[in-house]
C-alpha cells in the first residue's frame, strides 16, 4: 500500500507526541445504519479505509461500540499490519443496546473491558489514544469524572494505552480530567453552526491539545445554513466544503475526522476542506454560529 505524495489540507497536527494529518478519518459511517449491524457492502468499506490511507491520512477515529464490534473488524481487515505512520484513536464509556442506544459504561471494571475489547479486535498491543467518552447521546452532562478517568490512567500505567483524551465533555469536566493526568486532545460536538466550544477551543490551542469535532458536517442532519450556501456558490464550492475549510482555518489544533462510507466521497471532503477562505469569508460564516 503507498500513498500520494499531494499535501493533504491542513498540513499535521499533533496528538501529544504523535504526528497527525490535520484531515483524517471517521469510521463510524462503515457499520451498518444507525452506526448498527454490518455495512451493506463490507468490500466498499474496507476499500474506503485503503483509500484513505493512500491519501496519506493518518489519523483515524474509532471505537469498538460502533456496530457493535463491526467498525474495529473492518479496520483490521482492511489495514493490519499497520503502517507505523498510522494512528488508531478509539474512545470507552458507552456500550450499545438492542435498539441502538448507547448506554453509559464508565466503572472501572467497564473501561478495562473496553479496552481489552479495542486491543483485541484492532489486533494491538496498545492503543494509541483513547478517549474517555462522557455525557450521553444527547451531549455532555456535567459531573464529577475522576473514578471513570483514573481508571483509564491506571491502563495507562500498565502500558495498554499511550495517550488519554476525553470525548462529548463540559469544560469543567476537561479542567478535572488536567488536574488528573495529561491529556492530548479534547472530542467534541463541534462545527460551523454548532459554536458552544469557542472558548474551549482558544484555550485548548495554548495548551498545546488537540480539539477534534465530530459531526464536523452536521452528522446524521447535514448542516442546513442559506449564509453557508451563498458562500459556497459564490466560491463555486460545495458547502461540506466550505465547513471543512472554515474548521481547518478556524484553529491551528483543530484536527477533522469527517466520516463517509464511500471511497469518492472520500476524496471530494479530503480536496474540499482544501478550499482557501478569505477574511470576508470566515468573517461572514462566523456569524451563522453566533
Amino acid at each position: 500500500m503507498t500513498t500520494i505524495t499531494t499535501p493533504l489540507p491542513g498540513g499535521t497536527g499533533k496528538l501529544g507526541d504523535l504526528a497527525v494529518s490535520r484531515f483524517g478519518y471517521g469510521a463510524m459511517q462503515l457499520a451498518g445504519p444507525w452506526v448498527m449491524g454490518p455495512p451493506a457492502d463490507r468490500d466498499a468499506a474496507i476499500a474506503v479505509l485503503r483509500e484513505a490511507v493512500e491519501l496519506g491520512i493518518t489519523h483515524i477515529d474509532t471505537s469498538d461500540a460502533y456496530g457493535p464490534r463491526i467498525t474495529n473488524s473492518i479496520i483490521r481487515e482492511a489495514l493490519h499490519p499497520y503502517p507505523k505512520s498510522l494512528h488508531i484513536v478509539t474512545k470507552v464509556g458507552a456500550n450499545r443496546d438492542a435498539q441502538g442506544g448507547w448506554p453509559t459504561a464508565r466503572r472501572p471494571e467497564d473501561l478495562r473491558r473496553q479496552v481489552q475489547e479495542n486491543l483485541q479486535a484492532l489486533g494491538l498491543e496498545r492503543l494509541d489514544l483513547v478517549n474517555l467518552r462522557l455525557g450521553n447521546a444527547d451531549g455532555p452532562v456535567p459531573g464529577p469524572i475522576t473514578e471513570s478517568f483514573e481508571a483509564l490512567v491506571e491502563l495507562q500505567k500498565e502500558g495498554l494505552v499511550q495517550h488519554l483524551g476525553v470525548s462529548n465533555a463540559t469544560a469543567e469536566q476537561v479542567a478535572e480530567a488536567i488536574t488528573i493526568a495529561p491529556i492530548v486532545c479534547v472530542q467534541n460536538m463541534y462545527n460551523l453552526a454548532f459554536r458552544h466550544d469557542d472558548e474551549l477551543i482558544d484555550m485548548l490551542a495554548r495548551e498545546g491539545i488537540a480539539y477534534v469535532p465530530f459531526f464536523p458536517l452536521g452528522g446524521f442532519s447535514p448542516l442546513q445554513s442559506d449564509a453557508l450556501s451563498a458562500i459556497a456558490s459564490r466560491l463555486d464550492a460545495t458547502p461540506m466544503s466550505v465547513a471543512l475549510a472554515w474548521l481547518l482555518q478556524r484553529s491551528p489544533n483543530i484536527l477533522l475526522i469527517p466520516g463517509t462510507s464511500s471511497a469518492a466521497h472520500l476524496r471530494e471532503n479530503a480536496a474540499g476542506a482544501g478550499l482557501s477562505l478569505s477574511t470576508g469569508d470566515v468573517a461572514e460564516l462566523d456569524k451563522i454560529g453566533r
